[in-house]
């Protein structure tokens, strides 16, 4: 698909996600109100925001008198807990003056990691953009730790993609793209195996921050959305983005959608062991057919019935992903004898990683 025709398919989006992080707020002249203004004009063109934003700690640590960015985990949330009603406030302020409700939405990774609570996370955002409101995301850090946090709102934005059945993603970032072996932005690509490879060839400014964008920019596009990687500094950036102009690097949406729950197992839920299969059970699940107790050589770690787990051929390469139809030692005991299923091929995602 050429650039042009994938970008007639971002300016056909209806459903937006929007990420800023901190410093794009820190580094952007009164960046909630450029925002407000910018999404004004989506709005106006029928099109549906959220919101990802990050900067709830970096004002809170402020708010509470620590001389610096603290590191402990209790001061981290302490920073969250009094940064958060400030970020609101500034965009409640950038918002009102043009009449567009807001409303303040917290997760943590373990709110989607369960269904019924992720379900009624996307009831809730459908229902407020049914309401006309702007959904503001961000991860709840006051009560998050290591176990359930998402890692960074990059990786929140991708994992709510299919929660609001998104069709465009912007991830605003402090640099124009990702830049080739020229030193030139990358226009737009739906192989984001070659963006990796400029960025830990170190051809790309901002590799640190931009690794993970790019994470976030493949599993998104899985999931149907086009991702565009752009300067939160551009004069109406989301605008010019919104109206299909070449702003930024655009990730091409996928052309087979991952279904909702697949992409629930390969990247919202965490892995609680691992499964090492013999080269006939590498081939069966590689031709789409269910994982037999047969074809197991070895489990790992402690995880029950339901659990995600890790599918490994006899190298350590991970294969995949998906859901044990029984605990551990219930596998070990079947593992290459049995022809019980371990795992159905419908709970099943190969080439998740």
């Amino acid at each position: 698909m050429s650039g042009k025709a994938g970008r007639e398919g971002v300016a056909r989006a209806k459903r937006v996600i929007v990420k800023i992080g901190s410093s794009s707020l820190a580094s952007v002249n009164d960046a909630c109100a450029r925002i407000a203004r910018d999404v004004a004009v989506l709005r106006a063109s029928k099109k549906s925001v959220v919101i990802v934003s990050s900067g709830a700690i970096a004002l809170g640590w402020q708010k509470l008198g620590y001389k610096s960015r603290p590191r402990e985990v209790k001061k981290l949330q302490a920073s969250a807990a009094a940064g958060q009603s400030s970020l609101m406030r500034a965009y409640e302020e950038a918002f009102a003056p043009l009449g567009v409700p807001v409303a303040q939405v917290l997760l943590t990774h373990a709110d989607l990691s369960d269904r019924t609570r992720a379900n009624n996370a996307r009831d809730a955002l459908g229902e407020l953009l049914l309401a006309g409101a702007v959904p503001i995301l961000n991860e709840n850090d006051s009560v998050a730790v290591e176990e359930i946090k998402f890692g960074d709102n990059d990786q929140l934005a991708a994992m709510v993609a299919p929660l609001v059945d998104a069709e465009l993603v912007v991830l605003l970032s402090d640099v124009a793209g990702v830049l080739d072996a020229r030193g030139e932005r990358v226009r737009s690509t739906s192989d984001v195996a070659e963006l990796f490879a400029l960025v830990n060839k170190g051809k790309s400014a901002g590799t640190g921050g931009m690794a993970s964008k790019l994470e976030a920019a493949r599993r998104a596009s899985l999931t149907g959305a086009h991702v565009v990687i752009a300067n939160a500094k551009e004069h109406e950036v989301l605008a010019s983005i919104a109206r299909g102009e070449d702003v930024g690097t655009h990730v091409l949406a996928a052309q087979t959608r991952m279904s909702a729950r697949k992409y629930w197992i390969a990247f919202t839920l965490r892995p609680r062991g691992d499964l090492v299969l013999d080269p006939g059970a590498v081939r069966a699940v590689r031709e789409n057919r269910s994982l037999l107790a047969v074809g197991v050589m070895g489990a790992r770690g402690d995880f029950r019935e339901g659990d995600a787990v890790r599918l490994l051929d006899g190298a350590g390469k991970e294969l995949g992903r998906g859901l044990a139809s029984a605990d551990s030692t219930s596998v070990l005991r079947a593992a290459g004898k049995a022809n019980e299923v371990v795992i159905h091929k419908d709970e099943l995602v190969i080439d998740a990683g």
